[in-house]
């Protein structure tokens, strides 16, 4: 059974397409076939696998309101069993031309229910605010992942993450569920690890094990244009996500 995964924080900075670019490394590399798809105007996740030239590229916005076929769309990586589905500047366009479609809210769903079976996971990389596009990504999610820091404003900006989730839930995706992952961690920072300690108490299990701590290895992978699973094997990140990714398929096949 396919597996969708949105990857979403309305604050900025978190590491939310490092998350999506590193897990689909790490699940790529243990077997898996995998979707990213890049929701995001800024079309970071995009440029991270190889796409600088968004001006070729389609993205979700041809597809569902040009006709574009989504095969057309998909494009290959440099890493085995590893597809994009990626942005360009027609994707700002979602927010205001999204709400004036009947049912707009399943626009993505209705897609990717015709498409699932060729995926084993679909990660979807959301744009830094809680509008069209991130509510379409959840409306299609069995788990949505949510990188904070342990620093005051991240955790502030998750109670807007949360009244969303209720939102979901309420209006039709009551199976949605989320897991906070801690990122861009430091363990020698004593505010760090407070507000660490507080959201596993606040959260419970619903925060992952598995932390992402600094690392200036992480930095890099997005200009080599592949996961740190690839650029950097050896690493601390890639050890840690890799630890990311089986506490994910733990999860999902309980």
């Amino acid at each position: 059974m396919t597996r969708v995964i949105s990857i979403a924080n309305e604050k900025g900075g978190v590491a939310k397409t490092t998350t999506t670019l590193s897990l689909s490394g790490a699940l790529v590399e243990v077997g898996y076939r995998v979707l990213a798809i890049d929701l995001d105007p800024q079309a970071n996740l995009s440029l991270s696998l190889g796409q600088e030239n968004a001006k070729n590229n389609y993205s979700l916005v041809d597809i569902l309101l040009n006709a574009v076929p989504f095969e057309q769309a998909i494009k290959p990586t440099d890493q085995e069993k590893l597809s994009l589905l990626p942005a360009n500047n027609q994707l700002g366009l979602a927010e205001r031309l999204f709400p004036s479609k009947a049912n707009y809210n399943l626009l993505l769903k209705n897609l990717l229910d015709a498409h699932k079976d060729e995926y084993d996971f679909i990660l979807i990389d959301c744009p830094p605010f809680l509008g069209a596009l991130t509510t379409n990504a959840l409306m299609v999610s069995d788990l949505l992942v949510i990188p904070t820091q342990a620093e005051y404003y991240s955790v502030f900006a998750l109670r807007n993450m949360m009244t969303l989730i209720r939102q979901i839930r309420a209006n039709g995706n009551s199976k949605l569920r989320y897991r906070l992952l801690l990122t861009m961690f430091d363990k020698r920072n004593r505010i760090h690890c407070t507000l660490a300690e507080h959201l596993r108490t606040t959260f419970a299990k619903g925060v992952f094990e598995t932390v992402i701590e600094v690392d200036t290895r992480l930095r890099e992978s997005p200009i080599a244009g592949k996961s740190i699973i690839y650029h950097a094997p050896k690493s601390r990140s890639a050890l840690q996500y890799r630890f990311l990714a089986q506490e994910i398929i733990q999860y999902v096949q309980n």
